[in-house]
């Protein structure tokens, strides 16, 4: 109740938070923006996921998959006493609340999603898909992080989370934590049905059990249940799940062969669930109605305004608040203590987590270069041998992986099959190479999408890694790296963000290198797209090996970029020595005397 009241009070309320006055249309924002549809279902979960924290002390953290359920995370938060931590300008009492509530969605202020801004957050979801993927990355190589990821039914019908379910493939149990899928199934899109909401019981259980899960299901909302007795069925069933991920944990201790079915939970309730059930004789409650702002004109109509008042007051804030706006003891106490609290996790503020790798040292993999253009090399291989001894050096830390779509081998890095493996959790047969249950190669499976959201994952919850794909298909993720670019430039402004591992990108098969596959592999628009992202993006293009393996020892230790490197893997002359390299690539740019022709005058023509 406390949280569904914090967050409509989010998209309402300008004045009055309590309404312990007269409550009048002034006290309601002159603009009203926000989505409630989702948030109330997120409240229900999250708030259990408390409970059971406090009770389990489970090292968890939360991804809201669902793109408009801001005001849930933001009063959780708030319930908690991280939010006021964060920002002791948003104090636990009625003057904070009203800041609290004037901020959320408004210049100067907070967004409506669960963003960087919001504590306990590394996933946004203002671009839907990624739930799974991120979810699944943050626990890769966190085999004690329990991470429940809220997919919303609108987001289950993206490409990049269809294919997110396959993500169960591609973990241990043993090494790594465990994801809890939660299909936040409320029935509605913004003006649409969802698919999974209409297609039959047995048709939504055959298809998840078919991705590898033990689905189970809970219902609540539909009729006029008692809502503690709903609360009872809910902890019943959380901690039979709980106990099914427990043996399958232990398990994997000792068999580590056969890949288990994971559960999942499909959570049906009526989207809007606990507004009005109806407004202006259309239905509200569970129906597309209650999406964004059920009652947007409530400072415009007096009947509106009545509804909006009597739906405020359905909360009873009175019994919530004490009389200075402090939220009464015996709620404040359900919350669990220290880090252990969802917003507190430092895996959900991945730099306090963040530890440096091992690095060898790159001169030592230099190619001889006796004169430039003497000789022929192949730079991606060059870098392989380099990469492939960061995983030896790094072996215990466990803290680096590279992720990619089936392309390692063709990107010409196969000198890390030297030190480690394909991850791959799924049937193997004896012509198999180099898959392995505790790979650190992540490029099996096919999907650009995965693969970076992988990524942002483990680099969120302070790892590091790269993404290797060729030019013409990184475009496939244009926006995520842009949104990943956007998350870095606001938390660059956020003191309490610790900084992270860059996010680097390597592209390979270049758009001047495609005589074999021709046009469908040309297109260098990766660097127009993501250029204009400046602040925290960086691109480099290393003109032969010993220049990229400078490059590539630099982005490695970078902190909260972008990085993009444009490579080769093809034979191509070799042009520096090391030395050479090492202070053409630290100028950034250089003049190459020995390729020049002007003599002291002003060239024609100037390539750079």
């Amino acid at each position: 109740r406390a949280a569904n009241y914090l967050s409509i009070g989010q998209i309402y309320l300008r004045s009055n938070p309590l309404m312990k006055e007269p409550f009048t249309r002034e006290d309601v924002k002159h603009r009203l923006v926000g989505h409630w549809g989702t948030t109330p279902g997120l409240n229900f979960l999250i708030g259990h996921i408390n409970r059971f924290i406090a009770d389990h002390g489970q090292n968890t953290v939360i991804i809201m998959g669902p793109g408009h359920g801001g005001p849930a995370g933001t009063s959780q938060s708030y319930l908690d006493g991280t939010y006021t931590e964060t920002f002791p300008k948003i104090t636990k009492d009625e003057a904070g609340l009203q800041k609290f509530f004037r901020q959320f969605s408004y210049p100067g202020g907070i967004p409506s999603h669960f963003a960087p801004e919001t504590p306990g957050s590394i996933h946004e979801g203002g671009e839907l898909g990624y739930a799974l993927s991120h979810a699944y990355g943050a626990i890769m190589d966190n085999p004690s992080l329990f991470v429940p990821a809220i997919v919303g039914d609108g987001e289950a019908e993206t490409g990049p989370l269809a294919t997110g379910w396959q993500s169960n493939k591609l973990v241990n149990p043993r090494t790594d934590g465990i994801v809890l899928p939660i299909l936040h199934l409320n029935g509605y899109k913004i003006a649409n049905p969802t698919i999974l909401s209409r297609i039959s019981d047995e048709e939504l259980h055959e298809f998840f059990h078919g991705m590898g899960y033990e689905p189970y299901e809970f219902v609540a909302g539909f009729d006029d249940e008692d809502h503690m007795s709903i609360h009872r069925r809910f902890a019943e069933l959380w901690e039979t799940i709980w106990d099914e991920i427990c043996d399958i944990k232990a398990t994997a201790q000792t068999d580590n062969v056969h890949r288990p079915f994971y559960p999942m939970l499909i959570f049906r309730t009526p989207k809007g669930w606990t507004c009005p059930k109806f407004i202006d004789g259309k239905k509200t409650e569970g129906s597309w109605r209650s999406h964004q702002v059920p009652l947007a004109s409530a400072r415009d109509t007096e009947a509106h305004f009545e509804v909006l008042k009597n739906w405020l007051e359905s909360y009873k804030p009175e019994e919530l608040f004490d009389k200075e706006g402090r939220l009464i003891p015996e709620l404040k106490a359900l919350a669990p203590e220290g880090d252990s609290r969802i917003s507190a996790n430092p895996h959900a503020n991945g730099g306090k987590l963040l530890r440096d790798l091992r690095l060898p040292d790159f001169r030592e993999y230099a190619v001889d270069v006796p004169s430039p253009g003497a000789k022929e090399g192949q730079d991606m291989i060059e870098l392989g041998g380099f990469i492939r001894d960061i995983f030896k050096l790094n072996e215990k830390t466990r803290n680096f992986r590279i992720f990619g779509p089936d392309e390692t081998m063709s990107n010409r890095l196969g000198k890390i099959f030297e030190a480690t493996n394909r991850d791959w959790n799924n049937a193997l047969k004896d012509n198999d190479e180099f898959l392995a249950k505790d790979g650190r190669v992540m490029d099996s499976m096919l999907s650009e999408h995965m693969c970076e959201g992988w990524l942002e994952g483990y680099l969120l919850t302070g790892r590091h890694g790269f993404f290797a794909s060729y030019e013409a298909f990184i475009r496939i993720v244009d926006s995520m790296a842009a949104q990943h670019a956007k998350w870095l430039k606001v938390c660059s402004q956020l003191p309490w963000r610790q900084s992270i591992a860059s996010l680097n990108l390597i592209l390979s098969s270049n758009v001047w290198q495609q005589d074999h596959n021709g046009f469908t592999h040309q297109d260098p628009g990766f660097l127009d797209h993501i250029a204009n992202k400046k602040d925290v993006v960086r691109m480099y293009l290393p003109p032969d090996t010993n220049c990229l393996l400078s490059c590539f020892d630099h982005c490695i230790r970078s902190r909260d970029y972008v990085n993009v490197l444009v490579t080769s893997k093809h034979p191509r002359p070799q042009w520096l020595t090391m030395e050479q390299a090492v202070k053409h690539c630290t100028q950034g740019v250089g003049i190459w005397e020995w390729a020049s022709n002007d003599q002291g005058q002003e060239p024609d023509v100037v390539l750079v």
